[in-house]
């Protein structure tokens, strides 16, 4: 699929019969549901539904079951891996339109997403986010998808410069027009009611292209009400249309907004709910959807490895939420028209270890790579006794170079390599672990990894 193809080529009846194939309805001129209407796709493989499964006589098995497994929630594509993408995505939308429902994705790889913070990663460069965004689209295959594309990358730019601030807003115009030659409904990155201002973040969408888009998304990183987002979208829409872009639509995340606003983690607050179900039937046309785009229950990163699915987390969510719509039990497995999925699993070159009191160890897996570069992930591990600080040191390979470190910082001496604690998750309790991750350039891997408490 060529980056450079516009959706406005796409006569209206061809949009119409990719619609029909996917289950979706275009609701022109309907005021009841934005411009979708359909059943959302609840994949029977998530984080929260595997939990589920292997825990069916924990006492939070079926509040967590009942009230949030039950429920779709965006897949997230957060792994760059150039191999595997196109048929990831192929499987998930595939089965989706198996099932004659509406499929959404939070891609999230843009280069130094999360400005290095909790969530970072991505690709190395821009160049090859392209290429991993045009792998997306061709596993797309025509079938209308709802794709949430990259969060924080609009709101967030306080580590860009203004050169690196013009080059992102071209990538995502780029990838707005890649993914909606390939039949996807595209929302960029609103931000939420509590962040930046309505017609700064309507001059901020305009820059990075959502003229070609189909709207916005919001409260994906917060737990704003609904009330105030709808609000905050109002506004935006109306800057929006003062600069002749007009006819885009809402998204609202609204996973973890039925209780107290505030911070953006959620990882230690009691006081978060779950706020309405998801649905494209939201009762107004400025909004096309009520989202769960972050799943209820997978940690922000500040106190859990970000994306990890924490039970206590769930179950506090789902404390005191009314029960859903619908209350359809979770599939544990996968529908048997579903092609296995080809991702490898990460190679472990170090064991994990009980490292003796006072002392720490640490495992190391490869989580993705590409041509010339990888992504590892390193677990370390608190002995027998608390641990206040961690440092992890190891070997470079001849032609490797680390890029980018998050979880921890960064100091190179020569071939070696060491990164310390981060100022949040230096201090272990015995048996605790903690977790940091690297993007780097030349063969993969990091042998050798020695821990010092």
């Amino acid at each position: 699929m060529s980056p450079t193809l516009s959706p406005r080529r796409l006569t209206l009846a061809a949009t119409a019969l990719v619609c029909a194939a996917a289950g979706v309805g275009l609701a022109a001129g309907s005021a009841s549901a934005g411009t979708l209407s359909g059943t959302l796709y609840r994949d029977p493989d998530t984080a929260v539904a595997r939990w589920v499964a292997a825990n069916p006589g924990d006492s939070r098995t079926a509040l967590i079951s009942s009230r949030i497994a039950s429920q779709p929630a965006t897949r997230w594509l957060s792994n760059f891996n150039l191999s595997t993408v196109q048929s990831e995505v192929s499987t998930y939308v595939g089965a989706a339109a198996a099932a004659g429902q509406v499929p959404a994705l939070t891609v999230y790889g843009i280069p130094n997403r999360d400005c290095g913070g909790a969530s970072a990663g991505g690709a190395p460069d821009l160049t090859q986010y392209q290429t991993w965004v045009s792998g997306i689209a061709r596993g797309l295959a025509g079938r209308t998808t709802l794709i949430l594309l990259e969060p924080d990358s609009i709101a967030l730019q306080t580590c860009l410069s203004s050169g690196e601030i013009t080059a992102r807003n071209q990538a995502l115009a780029t990838a707005t027009r890649t993914l909606k030659a390939a039949g996807a409904k595209v929302y960029l990155d609103g931000g939420h009611s509590a962040w930046n201002s309505g017609a700064e973040q309507a001059r901020r969408l305009a820059d990075a292209g959502i003229a070609d888009g189909d709207g916005f998304y919001t409260n994906a990183s917060n737990f704003q009400s609904t009330a105030n987002e709808t609000a905050f979208g109002r506004t935006v829409l109306s800057s929006l249309s003062g600069r002749g872009i007009t006819g885009k639509r809402q998204v609202i995340d609204t996973s973890r907004n039925g209780g107290a606003a505030g911070d953006w983690c959620g990882d230690d607050n009691t006081d978060r709910r779950i706020g309405r179900y998801p649905t494209l039937d939201t009762g107004d046309a400025s909004i096309d959807a009520y989202l769960w785009i972050k799943p209820p229950g997978e940690a922000d990163g500040c106190r859990y490895a970000a994306g990890s699915f924490q039970p206590d987390l769930a179950a506090s969510l789902a404390t005191g939420a009314s029960n859903p719509p619908t209350t359809t039990p979770p599939t544990t497995t996968p529908p048997a028209t579903t092609p296995p999925v080809t991702t490898p699993p990460p190679t472990t070159t170090t064991p994990t270890t009980n490292p003796p009191a006072g002392a720490c160890g640490a495992a190391y897996v490869t989580s993705s790579s590409w041509q010339g570069g990888f992504q590892g992930q390193v677990t370390v591990k608190a002995g027998g006794g608390a641990v206040s600080g961690w440092s992890v040191s190891w070997t470079l390979a001849a032609g490797q170079t680390v890029n980018q470190v998050w979880g921890g910082v960064l100091s190179v001496s020569g071939s070696t390599a060491t990164v310390r604690n981060a100022a949040w998750n230096g201090s272990l309790q015995p048996g605790a672990t903690a977790e940091f991750g690297f993007i780097a350039s030349g063969p993969a891997g990091a042998p050798g990894l020695t821990c010092t408490a």
